[in-house]
């Protein structure tokens, strides 16, 4: 059994038939169902059904794409690193963050990192938090943020940073002359909510119930982001993760404590035995700083509006 005999069988499984796959791999199609024949015949399993000229995949066939799957995931993954490698050798760093804090807390902690002084290249991406457990998992990452919605089995992970949710509203809004958010407030407005799963979202419903208070939510959206525009453009009010709604505030957003604790919570996650390069190392030194500071400016404009 060769490689090359994986690499073609795996072809007519994503393409569906020896044609589309002979197109794929810029061979012809007699090579193609050649190969297959040969891999069939060396490994004496059938593995496709030949129905009206098609190739339908036997349960056997579906069951090795599982681990034929696995191997070119760790393939991909190694050529991804000699590419990196190839283009900026040891001096590169490639991290993810999930939306929260990808989208204005991660390029603020970059820059006071200094690619340019350091001389090093970064790949800065914002994925979900599967992608991002998926791409730590692979390899294709040094190191990446994530919510804690799901399982790290399998990933080295340390908290980042835990802070209670805020109810952001337009300046208009009744409840912007209140100081704290009671869960009856909460209960008695349209709300903007974050999507079902969501694990913040979840605590919240939770925290609601046990005050015999329902959301009433006038629209669902994935992240905070788009929490904090829909509020400040009138919509309703809804809980956003407070480092997020921070970016909002310059253009009139109120963000307001609540007496219930809903927490957001980031994790960092590692891949296992792959110690961290001083960059890396250094990269999250300053990302604690930076998570450090911009909760204590939380606190301030907190402090500051029960003032008012």
């Amino acid at each position: 059994m060769e490689m090359r005999e994986i690499e073609v069988f795996r072809a007519v499984m994503q393409a569906g038939s020896t044609s589309k796959a002979a197109a794929l791999l810029n061979v012809s199609q007699p090579a193609v169902s050649q190969s297959i024949r040969k891999l069939e015949t060396v490994s004496e399993l059938r593995l496709f059904e030949r129905v009206r000229g098609r190739l339908v995949p036997t349960q056997e066939a579906l069951s090795l794409m599982v681990e034929v799957d696995r191997c070119f995931a760790g393939f991909e993954s190694i050529k991804h690193r000699i590419r990196s490698l190839k283009s900026f050798g040891l001096g590169r760093l490639a991290i993810a963050s999930y939306p929260a804090l990808g989208g204005g807390f991660m390029p603020r902690a970059i820059a006071e990192f200094g690619l340019d002084e350091r001389r090093i290249a970064m790949s800065f991406q914002i994925l979900s938090s599967r992608e991002v457990h998926q791409n730590v998992s692979s390899g294709q990452l040094d190191f990446g943020l994530m919510a804690d919605e799901l399982s790290v089995t399998g990933l080295e992970h340390s908290p980042f940073m835990s802070v209670p949710g805020v109810i952001v509203m337009n300046a208009r809004h009744p409840l912007a002359r209140k100081t704290v958010m009671e869960p009856e407030d909460l209960g008695s407005y349209p709300f903007i909510a974050l999507n079902p799963e969501d694990a913040s979202r979840r605590r919240l419903a939770l925290a609601l119930e046990q005050h015999q208070q329902v959301l009433r939510p006038i629209i669902e959206t994935p992240n905070s982001s788009s929490v904090c525009e829909l509020a400040l453009h009138g919509v309703g009010i809804g809980m956003a993760h407070p480092i997020v709604a921070l970016d909002f505030i310059a253009r009139g957003l109120v963000l307001k404590p609540m007496s219930i604790d809903v927490r957001f919570t980031g994790l960092l996650v590692f891949r296992p035995g792959i110690p961290l390069s001083e960059n890396a190392k250094e990269l999250l030194k300053i990302m604690r700083i930076q998570m450090d500071a911009e909760i204590r400016q939380l606190q301030q404009v907190l402090a500051g509006q029960r003032a008012a």
